[in-house]
């Protein structure tokens, strides 16, 4: 074998939503792409804001070459990053200055940086269920294991009181993904609250700072006038991680940023870190064009209501037809109990009728099946009579009736 056997078992893991949306084209090149129902990939269909294209084309009229392409701090463009801070500010009350920012390429980009820079070889990082499944890569990049609180299957809020007992002195840092992927949760401010309180005792016990990531590429996608809770304004030990991957529908441009406030614990060791790693871990820098843009539009977002009535549609639909499914507060994806007991037999069966879901198994959560509902309207109601006969196939199956009946 040529490759390390640690890359051999990151191919051998890799990811099953990409797989099941290669799967996808493939099947709409047999049948044709409107007959088929992909709801695998969180690929947001929702039109960039205007705002965004006209930032594009007024930078590159507006600034020599040599500075839009070229390169700046490994951190950043200054001015970037004093408008990130001024916003953040703005919206959450903080006290962050252009210092405390360092632009990423994406959230992705970003927590391998703070991986890099905090994990020594068998080190642990925390995630709750259901989780990101490459959280679990990326820790394993640096020799990182990742630690999983189960989840709560009642209503999938944090269960807190099962950290503790899992708080170590491996403890690096803890994940929380807020509004969650894939089950659409809000975490309210008294859990975090909660949530601090027993990181700051573990801390005490353990010796040494627990870093929570605070995850939040979904922040701005909130239905019901629900509120997402400021983490770093709750728990110190805090870094802010936001990608504007999904809220000005931009996910293959790769650009985000991290935010560390002076009050965390090593603060001058950790922010001066994270820009070393975003050198050494080879991207040197964010894509340079895409930092300007988003300077100028971290006020906008993408047409919340574009994603709303998809989630209304598909939530009203699905459970009339007797599915049991979890209303998301936030993000763009729907959680489905399996009705019978492999959720690998429905996502096989769903693509009998040419519907693409996604098995949970990897977000740490068996048993439920997750849809991506960031796509074209008309696509979700083209693809109602596949679930109609999905929900009949699956009535009929013995299976079904000695699980739910």
């Amino acid at each position: 074998m040529v490759i390390s056997k640690s890359m051999e078992a990151l191919v051998a893991g890799s990811s099953t939503i990409r797989k099941l949306f290669e799967e996808g084209l493939q099947l709409a090149a047999e049948v044709g792409a409107e007959n088929v129902y992909d709801f695998s990939l969180g690929n947001p269909a929702s039109p960039v804001p205007a705002k965004v294209t006209e930032s594009i084309k007024d930078i590159l009229a507006e600034n020599p070459d040599s500075y839009v392409h070229g390169y700046m701090k490994n951190a950043g463009f200054d001015e970037v990053r004093a408008n990130v801070a001024a916003n953040l500010n703005k919206r959450f009350d903080m006290g962050y200055d252009a210092g405390d920012i360092v632009m990423t390429v994406g959230a992705a980009g970003a927590m391998n940086c703070i991986f890099r820079a905090l994990i020594e070889t068998d080190d642990e990082v925390i995630a709750f269920a259901p989780y990101f499944g490459e959280y679990r890569n990326y820790a394993a990049n640096y020799g990182g294991k990742l630690v999983v609180v189960p989840p709560d299957m009642d209503n999938f809020d944090l269960d807190i009181n099962e950290l503790d007992a899992l708080i170590n002195p491996k403890t690096k840092c803890i994940i929380i993904n807020n509004p969650n992927n894939p089950s659409g949760r809000i975490f309210p401010e008294e859990t975090i609250k909660q949530l601090g309180a027993i990181i700051e005792k573990a801390e005490k016990r353990i010796g040494h700072p627990i870093y929570v990531l605070a995850d939040e590429p979904y922040r701005e996608l909130v239905y019901d006038n629900e509120v997402v809770p400021y983490i770093p304004s709750i728990i110190r030990n805090s870094i802010y991680i936001y990608s504007f991957s999904k809220t000005l529908s931009l996910p293959g441009e790769r650009i985000g940023y991290m935010a560390l406030s002076k009050k965390m614990d090593c603060y001058d060791e950790m922010i001066n870190a994270m820009a070393v790693a975003n050198r050494c871990l080879g991207y040197v820098n964010a894509p340079s064009l895409f930092q300007l843009v988003v300077s100028r539009c971290l006020d906008e977002g993408v047409d919340l209501d574009f994603y709303d009535r998809n989630r209304k549609l598909l939530y009203d639909k699905l459970t009339s037809l007797g599915f049991k499914v979890v209303k998301p507060q936030g993000a763009f994806y729907l959680l489905v109990k399996a009705p019978m007991e492999d959720e690998e037999e429905f996502v096989s069966l769903a693509k009998k009728h040419h519907i693409i879901l996604v098995s949970t198994k990897s977000f740490g959560c068996p048993g439920y099946i997750r849809m991506a509902y960031c796509v074209d309207y008309e696509m979700i109601k083209r693809s109602i009579p596949a679930f109609e006969a999905l929900a009949k196939e699956c009535a009929d199956s013995s299976l079904y009736r000695r699980r739910f009946i």
